[in-house]
């Protein structure tokens, strides 16, 4: 099973990426603010959970996202793998999700974090807010405060996958072909057996 941590701050790239790695690999994204909004409207016990802490201002707990994580793996277990989005921020978080996962018999294969220097995020995003309507994608100071609280959580969690040999950087700038057949060769290697498969389903489109 191929699971890929995929890292990058607001404006890098990702959620490009992420469709053309689904396509590529067929895995299932996971991102926790959908499956928090997801568990929400369906109105389970982990979703109302959520939404009183929520409603009161407080933060979700790991456990919490945990358990949805957790929901969301048992409902996908013909998936060939998971993109985790912008999850684990944290060392625990990092530390609970091994553990998760070694409970259905698979791992972190890597984690991928695309790189863009602040000046060319804050760019790419005042860019985008002029059609995503997003405030947060409009303003510079709140565009320096996600960048810095990215960066700042991303240090952790690159530090605990590079002692274990997963962690790979990648210059979030340039042609996203290029980008991504750079993570496709990351990929590749930690899962020959997925390169393998990608490579004839390739062959029989082009037949």
């Amino acid at each position: 099973m191929l699971n890929l941590v995929l890292f990058g701050p607001p404006g890098a790239g990702k959620g490009t990426q992420s469709q053309k790695l689904i396509a590529r690999y067929n895995l299932v994204h996971l991102s926790t603010g959908d499956l928090l909004r997801a568990q929400i409207t369906q109105g389970t016990e982990l979703g109302l959970r959520a939404k009183k802490l929520m409603d009161e201002g407080l933060l979700v707990p790991d456990e919490v996202v945990i358990g949805m994580i957790g929901s969301a793996l048992k409902e996908n277990k013909q998936a060939s793998g998971f993109i985790f989005d912008g999850f684990p921020r944290t060392v625990p978080q990092a530390e609970s999700l091994d553990r998760l996962l070694a409970e259905h018999g698979t791992n972190v294969s890597c984690m991928v974090a695309l790189e863009v220097k602040e000046d060319e995020l804050v760019k790419r995003l005042l860019e985008r807010g002029k059609t995503s309507g997003r405030p947060d994608d409009q303003d510079e100071v709140k565009i320096s405060k996600r960048v810095t609280v990215y960066n700042t959580e991303t240090a952790q969690v690159a530090g605990y996958y590079a002692q274990q040999n997963k962690f790979h950087a990648l210059n979030g700038i340039g042609v996203i072909e290029d980008i991504f057949g750079q993570i496709c060769a990351i990929l590749d290697e930690q899962q020959p057996a997925a390169a393998e498969s990608s490579q004839s389903a390739t062959k029989e489109v082009k037949a």
